[in-house]
Parts: C-alpha cells; structure tokens; sequence
C-alpha cells in the first residue's frame, strides 16, 4: 500500500510574523494544534513537521519532540532540497506538502485531495490552482517521483524556496489536477501570517469552544454568526510568493 505522509514546513524566522508557529492557540503551540489536525486526515499514514537544522529553529524542535510530534530538520533556504530529504528519510510515496501557518486546517479538505490525485492518477493535485478555498486550507499532494524531478530541475531561487512553484509550471510536464470548493472562498483568510491573522484565528477557535474536531463548515458558521473577524486581517493572498518573485525580478534587471 501507498504510503502517504503530510510535510508541514516550518520555521520561526518568518519575515512578516517571526516565532508564529510557537504561539499559543487552543492551548498548544500553534504548529502542534495544526499538526494534530493534520493527523486526523483519514488517508495520511504519518505527519512530520520538516523545519531546518539553524539554531533559531531548536526552540521549534524541542517544543515538536515534547509534544511527541515527528520532526526532520534540513536546509533553511532550500526548502525543496528539504522536503526531498524528508520524503525519502520518512519513505514517502505521495506527499502532501502543507505550511506551518494554516492551523485550521481541514482533514476532509486533506483527504479529498489525496483522493483527486489517486483518481486522476495526476503527478500534482491541489486546491490553489486556483484557489477556491479560503487561504489557509491549501493542501498540496504530490509523488515522489514528482518531487524528485522537481529536486533534480528547480533551479531558480523561489522554485527552490516555494517546493511546488516548478511542479504548477505547464513547462515541467507533470500531470494535475485541481480539487474546487462547492463555491468561490478563496477571499476568506485563515492563515497566519501577521499578528491580526493570530487574532483573528484565535476568535474562530474560542467560539468552537476549543474543540478538537471541527470542519471547513463549523468555521464559515462562525463567520456567519460573527462577521466582525473578518475585518480583522485584511491581507492579499500568498504576499510571499508575490515577495519572492518580485525580488527574483529585481534581481535579474
């Protein structure tokens, strides 16, 4: 049987919000909370949070292993380079590659692509391409073979630095497939990247009563019942992305 296994990345040198993984959220860490979600994915066999082997992320390191969570430690900069290592340390046959700052995420939302990748048999499935989701539900499931290529081909420093950039470019050959929402979210933000997006998560999370199982459906009740969290982080979607690719531009005029 395929074995399956989830790659969170994360690191506590953010850029926009350094040591947002560690924050407190439902009473855990918040990379832990999002890695206990990650677990009850019924199709994912293992959850390892892939962070690098700088000192600035040993504190990451020691609060994953109190917490019993898996952790493998690479490259700080080459994120692809570590995601390929981390997938034959662990060996993983599919891969499905998640950020550290999405602790909402949803199981089911994990599982349904999983499910479209076997079914399409793509070499790269998702639900950002496009995006229907809110932003911090993205899900990302890829072969090894695929990340291989991508390891072997990426050359270019945001391919390197964003994992799958190579993988969604029509020029790498790969096969894809993309998992839809039953309507357009994808202007509704549950990520965290800044500290309003801390709070803003934390409110959905109270107002669930910090319960351990919730879906993509509880959360837009509590949007509904409290319309005011969505005015609290009014951000773009993927800054860093639209950062790294700005910056490669800059330096290639």
């Amino acid at each position: 049987m395929t074995k399956t296994v989830a790659l969170i990345q994360a690191r506590m040198s953010s850029s926009r919000f350094p040591g947002k993984v560690l924050k407190t959220l439902g009473g855990l860490p918040l990379i832990v909370y999002m890695a206990r979600r990650a677990a009850q994915a019924r199709h994912v066999d293992e959850v390892i949070v892939v962070t690098s082997t700088d000192v600035s992320d040993d504190p990451l390191a020691e609060a994953l292993q109190q917490a019993s969570v898996p952790i493998f430690r690479g490259a700080l900069a080459d994120v692809l380079q570590r995601y390929a290592e981390a997938a034959q340390a662990c060996s993983a046959e599919t891969i499905v590659r998640l950020t550290g700052d999405c602790p909402l995420i949803d199981p089911d939302v994990i599982d349904a692509v999983i499910t479209t990748r076997v079914h399409t048999s793509a070499d790269y499935a998702s639900n950002i391409d496009p995006p229907t989701f809110p932003d911090g539900l993205d899900v990302e499931c890829f072969t090894r073979e695929a990340l291989e290529r991508a390891q072997r081909q990426a050359t270019r420093g945001p391919e390197r630095e964003h994992v799958t950039l190579w993988m969604r470019d029509l020029a790498s050959g790969l096969t894809r497939a993309n998992h839809r929402a039953a309507c357009d979210l994808s202007q509704l933000r549950l990520t965290v990247d800044y500290p309003d997006d801390l709070r803003a998560v934390r409110r959905i999370v109270a107002a669930l009563h910090d319960r351990a199982t919730f879906d993509l459906y509880d959360i837009l009740r509590v949007l509904a019942n409290h319309p005011d969290i969505l005015a609290m982080n009014p951000h773009a979607r993927n800054e860093g992305l639209a950062s790294s690719l700005a910056l490669e531009q800059e330096g290639g005029a």
